[in-house]
């Protein structure tokens, strides 16, 4: 359903456009964790290593996917509160048509390099096979992933966050499905695991075409207007490549801190995996309400409403806030359970480790709210460059610190470099959004 967000109640829009895609985020994250044990206990521990291996590759590929995507989202979202649909659909129009020439080159690129790539990874040899099948499987499937990211950015961008997510659900649901027949029952292993992600794939994909041609008129396109535009394709991969970038930032933070962690035993490795987890449930609903206020943005400045703007930027830091209440409460009564979950034993090593870092990070979560709200403010007015540098910023100084800390204080000392890195970055953020606002005013 279409939804015009320059209009009406500021927080029930920000509020009603950002539940379903938490939602559908941490369904994914939950999907993600049922799909290893599935494959881990059906398929052993080669084809979950497998696996595990191949999707750092995928990952960084998908990277460049949602950066474009979150790119071409802005576009149209300020074309559709501009109320401009000719420059709307042929925004719609040259990302697809780029999309299929993209997908094309990464699947030519990935059934030809998958085993080279994974060898220069120094992949072990008795995985290196499967591992490579694994790879070519899922890039097969890349059309489709973009396909899916592209029209569910369209869809956002006219105020329909709900309808991409459902079919997000239902292609997870699949998936589940997918991969219980092809790996416990057919015992096709990691092979049927790259199948069951395909074809779930190829589901939402498909199923977001046929609603919009169905349902959303406004973004149907017709043979004739599938073109590219050059000037719009430059602005939709200047604002995407930012984003990608600064995407790409945290997953080579992660692996500089992992090797830290790594010289602290297998204790310390097993919590830092158990409460990155948790971590990632935290961030993800943080993220997602900054994706709310990124599209209600991008409207309402295609609109020139600049005051609504400005209360929607206060307005989506407050909802940013009060989930961060609800995490840290929850987090605070639950940190044992939710540790317990992945321990052994009460009063493993691990476990202790694990609830000592929860305990600080509770508190912790409040900053890469506002960062998150933050950075939504600014995609929404297409200032990308500043969401890069105040990543940059934040994660290199979180490294630097975990370095720093955790010699001297274990693993704790990584909660407190992400303090120090988020302050950092809100530090370089908070005054440029004075400076930015005042220049906007000046330009108005």
């Amino acid at each position: 359903m279409v939804k015009d967000l320059t209009n009406g109640s500021i927080p029930k829009h920000l509020i009603s456009f950002a539940i379903p895609i938490v939602l559908g985020n941490l369904f994914q994250l939950t999907y993600n964790a049922v799909d290893s044990i599935v494959v881990g206990k059906f398929a052993g521990d080669n084809s979950l290593a497998a696996v595990g291996t191949a999707n750092p590759v995928m990952n960084i590929v998908i990277l460049g996917v949602t950066g474009v995507c979150i790119g071409a989202s802005v576009l149209m979202s300020q074309f559709f509160g501009a109320g401009d649909e000719e420059k709307l659909k042929k925004e719609v129009s040259t990302t697809l048509v780029f999309g299929g020439i993209f997908s094309l080159i990464m699947v030519i690129l990935g059934l030809a390099c998958s085993k080279l790539i994974l060898s220069l990874m120094k992949t072990p040899g008795e995985i290196l096979d499967i591992a490579a099948v694994y790879l070519r499987i899922i890039f097969l499937g890349m059309p489709f992933t973009y396909l899916y990211n592209a029209m569910a950015s369209a869809m956002r961008s006219v105020g329909d966050s709900k309808t991409p997510i459902q079919f997000l659900a239902a292609s997870s649901v699949l998936n589940i499905i997918l991969d219980c027949l092809f790996v416990a029952v057919f015992r096709w292993e990691a092979v049927g695991a790259g199948v069951a992600t395909v074809l779930s794939q190829a589901v939402s994909a498909l199923l977001c075409v046929w609603y919009v041609y169905r349902k959303v008129p406004l973004l149907q396109l017709r043979p004739g207007e599938l073109k590219m535009d050059r000037e719009l394709l430059r602005l939709t991969l200047q604002h995407g490549s930012i984003t990608a970038l600064q995407q790409s930032c945290q997953p080579i933070g992660k692996l500089l801190i992992q090797g830290k962690i790594n010289t602290l035993g297998i204790s310390a490795m097993a919590a830092f995996n158990a409460v990155n987890r948790v971590d990632d449930f935290a961030f993800t609903p943080e993220q997602s309400i900054s994706h709310a206020m990124m599209t209600f943005i991008a409207q309402n400045r295609g609109a020139r409403k600049m005051d609504r703007v400005k209360k929607g930027f206060r307005d989506g830091l407050l909802v940013e806030f009060g989930y961060w209440v609800i995490i840290c409460v929850v987090i605070l009564l639950f940190r044992r359970p939710i540790m317990n979950l992945f321990s052994s034993g009460e009063g493993s090593s691990m476990m202790e480790l694990g609830v000592q870092y929860l305990g600080l990070m509770a508190f912790f979560y409040l900053l890469p709210a506002f960062t998150n709200g933050i950075q939504g403010f600014f995609r929404g007015m297409g200032n990308m460059k500043i969401t890069l540098i105040s990543t940059i910023i934040q994660i290199s100084v979180r490294v630097v610190f975990v370095y720093i800390l955790v010699p001297a204080i274990g693993m704790t000392g990584v909660a407190y470099a992400s303090l120090i890195g988020w302050v950092c970055m809100l530090a370089a953020e908070v005054p440029y959004y004075f400076v930015f606002m005042k220049k906007q005013e000046r330009q108005s």
